[in-house]
């Protein structure tokens, strides 16, 4: 009977050090985007937030050019859930990134433009929202959420 005692406290005390700590809620977002300058090796580094990334292949996946990158610049904002959105003139998506393991993973790719890219893309905060506005004037504007477009009601 003892034993079983012992061997009951060992394996409470064992399982309550496992148990994950989560700390709730947390809010992740960046109150206005970030404009970087890619550099020759594709690298950017949003100084704001001490955080740094190579974006070749961002540029890669959506032209197929592996040099597409130079003398651009990526639009990155991040909403509270922790979900990175980026875009760049001429995209015709926006891709929608979360940190895994010591770097950014694709999680969405979300389709703006079938035919041309966008002009002009800047994005805002518009909680629970990130609000992607493009073209002439700022004349369009889309709901984003990490799942894709949000339709107004």
């Amino acid at each position: 009977m003892k034993t079983l005692v012992y061997l009951g406290s060992f394996l409470l005390v064992f399982l309550t050090a496992c148990s994950s700590l989560v700390l709730k809620p947390a809010d992740f977002s960046w109150p206005v985007e970030s404009v970087l300058n890619i550099d020759n090796d594709g690298n950017v580094a949003v100084e704001r937030y001490s955080e740094s990334f190579n974006a070749k292949m961002l540029f890669y996946k959506e032209t197929g050019d592996s040099l597409s990158y130079q003398n651009k610049q990526l639009r990155v904002i991040r909403n509270r859930d922790g979900y990175y959105f980026m875009v760049a003139d001429n995209f015709k998506n926006v891709y929608v990134f979360n940190d895994r393991e010591g770097g950014l993973r694709l999680e969405r790719k979300i389709e703006i433009s079938d035919s041309a890219g966008v002009q002009n893309p800047a994005f805002n905060q518009r909680n629970p929202f990130i609000e992607l506005v493009y073209g002439e004037n700022s004349t369009n504007k889309i709901n984003l959420t990490s799942n894709g477009i949000r339709k107004e009601e």
